[in-house]
């Protein structure tokens, strides 16, 4: 062990928002504490998300101690990285209850006694070795700097430092767009559709598939294949594209009617959907989902789930079946399905003949896990809440022929070991951004009424 090395404590947080952050420090020495074994424990059991993460984190703790003698598990056991890598950094135990330990805070709660062997362990060790608490408790790592204790956020699955990186789906130019490009092949498909083949070096900035362009001259085209040498551009009409429906729902601006043109696309199996409170996010996406699962009958059914504080421990204690219990938790998607019949003669009926016969059915996250869904749009709203690794255990249920639609407003986020930086979503987005078959659309402006407009960018 060099000077170099660093000692990385980890608080229990980091291995439930990761469960596989132990492999994630390269040559450091990463130190487990008793107290967070502990509370790992209480956390495994249950069928919920939060027990299964705990689960999987207990095993990955046990593939690198399970052998070791007691001694090494105290001193450090080499991480062992396959067959083909070699060992690179240790794992340890630190007892946090040993008398040896000095009581810098009071031992009435954990994470006091996580902090005083972190206290000791910086003491002990040589001046050269740095010990870093790695926490995603803000709070946590600000009682760690109080006690003269180096803290961290664990920043693995970060892929961006600020959230106005993240690309929006679509690139505004305040005069023509064709003012800047050089030279342009324009060909149109039998189908009546036009394309424009761009030189990439015309454009200088990052483009994506499924990126739209849009400038104040009425131009509107969707980015359909990009490469280091070529742009292809599929001309959009605006009229058009502001007077297409689904299940009666016209979009209000062009951010909405790009947001649809996505939705609708049966060749986009992926689509992210962000914006403020009241942009049209979840009534867009289930006139969406109904449109192709009762219409065009692309789907055989619509999974609705979401991510929300307190859902593990709450759901248990609602009466009724899964979906009865989902219900309250998922009251937008139920308000959506009202707003798109309120002009109806008769909106009750309207709303029970669409529930009879669309198969709509509310998911538990805690029931997704181990399930596959083949032919099914699966709709997951509050995506903002959700952990970079939950994000990669829902996405990955779309079985064959399915579409996943993810809708989230990275504002308001209600877990307090999340940020936007942080958050699935913005792990979703910036992962996702060179998919072929997805897309990405963050909606503009409130359409929901002029108080909620108001109310949004005032209060």
């Amino acid at each position: 062990m060099t000077s170099s090395t660093i000692f990385y404590v980890l608080d229990t947080n980091v291995l439930i928002h990761d469960p596989s952050a132990i492999w994630n420090f390269d040559e450091h020495h990463l130190i487990i504490t008793m107290t967070v074994l502990e509370e790992l424990d209480k956390l495994k059991s249950g069928r919920g998300a939060l027990a299964a993460d705990a689960r999987q984190a207990i095993r990955e703790l046990d593939r690198i101690l399970a052998d070791a003698p007691p001694e090494a598990v105290e001193s450090g056991v080499l991480i062992n990285r396959g067959k083909n890598q070699p060992g690179l950094g240790y794992l340890s135990v630190l007892m946090t209850d040993s008398p040896h330990i000095r009581e810098i805070l009071p031992l009435h709660l954990n994470d006091n006694k996580i902090l005083n062997a972190v206290a000791e362990l910086k003491h002990s060790k040589s001046p050269g070795n740095r010990v870093v608490l790695v926490s995603k408790d803000i709070n946590m790592r600000l009682k760690a700097r109080a006690c003269g204790i180096d803290a961290e956020d664990y920043h693995t699955d970060q892929l961006v430092t600020d959230i106005n990186q993240l690309h929006k789906g679509y690139v505004e130019f305040p005069g023509s767009f064709w003012d800047g490009i050089q030279s342009v092949d324009t060909e149109q498909s039998h189908a009546g559709e036009t394309f424009h083949r761009l030189g990439r070096d015309s454009i200088a900035f990052d483009v994506y598939p499924n990126q739209y362009f849009l400038d104040n001259a009425g131009f509107i085209g969707r980015v359909i294949e990009v490469d280091e040498h070529t742009v292809v551009l599929k001309h959009q009409d605006r009229e058009r594209m502001l007077q297409r429906e689904a299940w009666g729902l016209y979009p209000r601006d062009i951010y909405q009617a790009m947001a649809l043109d996505l939705l609708l696309d049966p060749t986009v199996h992926l689509v992210n959907l962000t914006g403020a409170a009241g942009s049209g996010k979840t009534i867009l996406a289930l006139a969406a989902a109904i449109d192709m699962t009762l219409a065009s009958k692309q789907f055989r059914r619509i999974i609705a789930t979401r991510s929300t504080q307190g859902l593990d421990e709450d759901i248990g204690f609602l009466p009724g079946t899964e979906a009865e219990k989902m219900e309250p938790w998922l009251g937008a998607i139920t308000d959506n399905l009202e707003a798109l019949h309120l002009d109806d003669i008769n909106s009750s009926s309207s709303i029970d003949y669409v529930l009879a016969k669309v198969p709509l059915q509310f998911k538990s996250l805690n029931f997704i896990r181990g399930r596959s869904f083949q032919h099914s749009l699966i709709l997951i709203d509050e995506c903002q809440n959700l952990t970079p690794h939950q994000m990669k255990t829902i996405v990955t249920r779309a079985g064959t022929g399915s579409k996943v639609i993810c809708l989230g407003n990275l504002a308001q986020i209600d877990t307090p070991y999340l940020s936007p930086t942080s958050s699935g979503l913005t792990y979703l987005t910036e992962r996702f951004k060179h998919f072929s078959h997805g897309g990405n659309l963050q909606l503009k402006g409130v359409p929901r009424s002029a108080l909620a407009a108001f109310a949004e960018e005032n209060l």
